[in-house]
C-alpha cells in the first residue's frame, strides 16, 4: 500500500495509522481523503485487526483542511451550468465525509491519540473515533466559524453525542480553543497525559487490553452503540436481542467462562474474513 499522508502499520492485533506530514502541520490534502478510505478498507478485511490507534507526528495532530488545495478544487469547479456546479460540489462533500465515515463504522474501536492542535477537519476525524487521549498542551478548535463555513465532514453531526448543547454552540459560533483539561472535564477526551508521549503509551496499554477480549464481543458492542445512537431505546434493546440470538452461538462466550472460573485469561480466535 503506497501512502504519501499516512504511514500504516500492524503488529500484535492493532492497527497503527499516523498523520506523517508534520513539516505541513498534517493539513488534510487531496491525497488524504482517499487514503483514509484505503487504510480503513484494509482494515475491514484484516481479520487480525483488533483495535486501531490513529495518530500524528510533529508540534501539532493536525491543522485541518488544506486551504491552497480546498482553493485550488472550488477554481476548477467554477464555469458552465450553476446548478451542476453545485451537484458536483455537493458530490464531492460526500466524498470527504467517507473518509471519516469509514472511522465511525470500523469493525473494532478506534483510540485517537492527539497532541497540539486538533483543528478543523482535526475535530471532524477525532469525534468519527471511539476513545481520545491527548497531551497536555493539546486543544480542539471547530475552526471553520474562523474561515466563514459550516464544518461538513462531521463534526455537527457527531459532537451533539459528546458534548452538551451549549457549550457545542459555543465551540462552534466562536471558534475557541477547547484545551485538554476542559475537553476532559466535559469528558470529550477520555485521558489527558502530560506528553505526546505519554498519551501514545496510554493509548498502547489500553488497545492491548481491547485486543484481549472476544473480538465478536467487542464487535458487537460498537454495533450496538452506534445502532443505539440514532434510534430509541426500544429499537436499541430489540437490536441487541436480535445480534445475541445471532452472535452467542460461538465459542467466546464458554471460553471466557471458562478463563474467569479458572482464574486464567481466555485465548479467542480472530473472526474469519
Amino acid at each position: 500500500m503506497e501512502l504519501k499522508t499516512l504511514d500504516y502499520s500492524v503488529s500484535d492485533g492493532i492497527a497503527r495509522i499516523t498523520l506523517c506530514r508534520p513539516a505541513e502541520l498534517n493539513t488534510m490534502n487531496g491525497d488524504f481523503w482517499p487514503e483514509m478510505v484505503q487504510v480503513f478498507r484494509a482494515i475491514a478485511h484484516d481479520m487480525d485487526v483488533r483495535c486501531v490507534i490513529l495518530a500524528s507526528t510533529g508540534k501539532h495532530f493536525t491543522a485541518g483542511l488544506d486551504l491552497k488545495w480546498a482553493g485550488q478544487n472550488a477554481a476548477a469547479s467554477t464555469g458552465g451550468d450553476l446548478g451542476r456546479q453545485r451537484e458536483a460540489f455537493r458530490r464531492h462533500v460526500k466524498e470527504l465525509q467517507e473518509s471519516f465515515n469509514v472511522i465511525d463504522d470500523c469493525r473494532v474501536p478506534v483510540i485517537v491519540v492527539t497532541q497540539g492542535g486538533c483543528i478543523g477537519g482535526g475535530v471532524d476525524l477525532v469525534t468519527a473515533c471511539d476513545i481520545r487521549i491527548c497531551s497536555s498542551e493539546a486543544y480542539f478548535t471547530i475552526q471553520e466559524i474562523n474561515v466563514g463555513i459550516v464544518a461538513d465532514v462531521g463534526t455537527l453531526q457527531r459532537i451533539p453525542h459528546l458534548l452538551p448543547q451549549g457549550l457545542i454552540r459555543e465551540l462552534a459560533y466562536t471558534g475557541r480553543k477547547f484545551p485538554a483539561a476542559e475537553a476532559l472535564r466535559y469528558g470529550f477526551v477520555n485521558r489527558v497525559e502530560d506528553t505526546h508521549a505519554d498519551a501514545l503509551a496510554a493509548a498502547e496499554v489500553m488497545a492491548r487490553e481491547i485486543c484481549a477480549k472476544s473480538p465478536l464481543a467487542i464487535t458487537g458492542i460498537k454495533q450496538v452503540l452506534n445502532y443505539g445512537r440514532e434510534h430509541s431505546i426500544a429499537d436499541g434493546l430489540e437490536y441487541v436481542a436480535v445480534w445475541n440470538a445471532g452472535m452467542l452461538q460461538g465459542e467466546d462466550m464458554k471460553e471466557a467462562v471458562k478463563a474467569q472460573m479458572a482464574r486464567l485469561s481466555a485465548t479467542y480466535a480472530n473472526l474469519k474474513a
